[in-house]
C-alpha cells in the first residue's frame, strides 16, 4: 500500500514543475463557520489543478521506450492539463481523451500544454473506454487520473505542505472523485499527524463512496450529474478505496445547491475563484456536514480553479439565488399607461434593485388587454424576498417566483 516515503519520493521529482502552493488564513469564512479555517489553494497551482502534481512523477518514471511511445489518458478536464503539461515537459507525446460535453476552456488549454485531444463519450467513464482502446491500439502507456500508485504520491505531497504550513491542523477536508487525492493527502497527514482527522466529501450526484463503504466493496453509479465536474465519476479507483478505508476518518456529501453557495462565498468573501470540485470541501464546512469544534483548525484543500467562464455564471446565479440575493418573478399587467410603473415603485419602496425587465403584449399567456411580465430583482436576503413578495401580493399582483 502507498506509503510516506513514497510520497516524500515523489516530491523530489516534481519539485522542478509543481509549485508549493499557499496554505492562508481566512478571517472571513472562520468567521462565517466558527473554525479556525486556513485554505490549501491548489487552485494556484501550474495548470490550476493539483493533478500536475501525480502526472509529473508518474511520467518521470517512464521508460525510455515508454518515452518513446507516449503516453494517453482520460480526464474531465484538470488531469488532461496535468499530463498534458507534464509530458511537454518531459518531451513525450501525450493523447487526452474527454468527454464530449467537456468545458470548451479545459480542452483549448489542453491543447495549449501541447495534449493532442480527443473528445467522446457523455463522461469520464466513457471517455476512458477510449482511451484505453488507444493505449492497446497505439501502444502507449496509460497514465491513471487517480488509479496508480505514483499519481497518488504525486497529489500527496499536498498532504506534506499542509502539514509543514500548519503545523496545528487538526482537519483536513478533500474532495472525491475517484479517490487519488484523497489517497495520497491521507497517507501523508496520517504518516506526519496520525491524530490529524481526513475528511473526504463527493458530490451528491455523484456520491458512491458512501454506500461502497458500508458495503465493504466497490459500488458504481449508473450516471453522475453534478455542477463539480472535476470529480464526476461513478465509482472510487480500487486502490483508493483500499486506502480510504484504511486512512480517511469520515465520507460525507454535499448538494450541488451548496456547492454553489460555497463557491459564491469564497469568491465573495476570501476573494477566491475555484471551480465546483475546488468548492466542495468548504461546502461541507459551511454546511456542517461533518461535526467539528469551536475554533478547530480546519484546512479545506481547494483542489482547482478551472471554472468554465459560462458555468461560472450559471453557478453564481445559483448561488445568489439560494442565499436569497437575487430573485425572478413573473406577473401580469392591465395593459394601461402607469402599470408598470406603479409595478416598480412597490419594488423600489421595499429598497430591491433591479436588474432586467421583460415586458410582452404580444404572449399567448395572457389576455388581449394584458401585458406579461418578468422582472430580475437584486435582493438582501430571504427575508427581504418574503417582505417584497408579500408587499406585491398585498397589493393585488398575481407574483410567480421564478428563480
Amino acid at each position: 500500500m502507498l506509503s510516506l516515503a513514497d510520497v516524500e519520493a515523489a516530491r523530489d521529482r516534481i519539485g522542478d514543475v509543481a509549485r508549493w502552493t499557499p496554505l492562508e488564513y481566512s478571517h472571513a469564512l472562520s468567521e462565517m463557520t466558527g473554525a479556525d479555517v486556513h485554505l490549501k489553494l491548489e487552485n494556484f497551482q501550474r495548470t490550476g489543478a493539483f493533478k500536475i502534481r501525480g502526472a509529473t512523477n508518474r511520467i518521470a518514471t517512464l521508460s525510455e521506450a515508454e518515452r518513446a511511445a507516449g503516453v494517453v489518458t482520460a480526464s474531465a478536464g484538470n488531469h488532461a492539463q496535468g499530463v498534458a503539461l507534464a509530458a511537454t515537459r518531459s518531451g513525450v507525446d501525450a493523447t487526452i481523451v474527454m468527454p464530449e460535453h467537456a468545458p470548451i476552456s479545459k480542452v483549448e488549454a489542453t491543447e495549449r500544454y501541447g495534449g493532442r485531444t480527443v473528445l467522446y463519450g457523455a463522461d469520464y467513464d466513457e471517455a476512458q473506454a477510449k482511451a484505453h482502446e488507444i493505449e492497446h491500439e497505439e501502444g502507449q502507456t496509460y497514465v491513471h487520473a487517480f488509479d496508480d500508485d505514483l499519481v497518488m504520491a504525486g497529489q500527496g505531497t499536498i498532504g506534506l505542505e499542509i502539514v509543514e504550513d500548519c503545523p496545528d491542523v487538526e482537519t483536513v477536508v478533500v474532495p472525491v472523485g475517484g479517490g487519488g487525492l484523497i489517497s495520497g493527502i491521507a497517507t501523508a497527514v496520517k504518516g506526519l499527524k496520525p491524530d490529524v482527522r481526513v475528511i473526504g466529501v463527493q458530490a451528491e450526484g455523484a456520491a458512491s463512496l458512501p454506500a461502497s463503504l458500508s458495503a465493504g466493496e466497490i459500488r458504481e453509479r449508473d450516471a453522475v450529474n453534478t455542477i463539480a465536474d472535476g470529480i464526476a465519476t461513478r465509482r472510487v479507483g480500487d486502490r483508493p478505496f483500499e486506502i480510504i478505508r484504511e486512512r480517511v476518518d469520515e465520507v460525507v456529501t454535499v448538494t450541488d445547491e451548496e456547492i454553489a453557495v460555497a463557491l459564491t462565498y469564497l469568491l465573495e468573501r476570501s476573494k477566491t475563484l475555484v471551480e465546483g470540485a475546488g468548492a466542495v470541501p468548504f461546502a461541507a464546512l459551511l454546511f456542517e456536514a461533518f461535526d467539528y469544534e469551536a475554533g478547530e483548525t480546519v484546512v479545506p484543500a481547494l483542489c482547482g480553479g478551472n471554472i468554465d467562464t459560462n458555468q461560472l455564471t450559471t453557478v453564481l446565479v445559483r448561488g445568489l439565488v439560494e442565499t436569497g440575493r437575487y430573485l425572478k418573478i413573473r406577473t401580469v399587467l392591465r395593459d394601461r399607461p402607469g402599470a408598470l410603473e406603479d409595478l416598480v415603485e412597490i419594488i423600489s419602496e421595499r429598497r430591491a434593485n433591479i436588474y432586467a425587465i421583460q415586458h410582452d403584449r404580444t404572449s399567448r399567456d395572457v389576455a388581449m388587454n394584458e401585458a406579461d411580465v418578468e422582472i430580475d430583482i437584486e435582493t438582501r436576503g430571504r427575508d427581504h424576498i418574503e417582505e417584497l413578495l408579500g408587499a406585491l401580493r398585498d397589493a393585488g399582483y398575481a407574483v410567480e417566483v421564478l428563480a
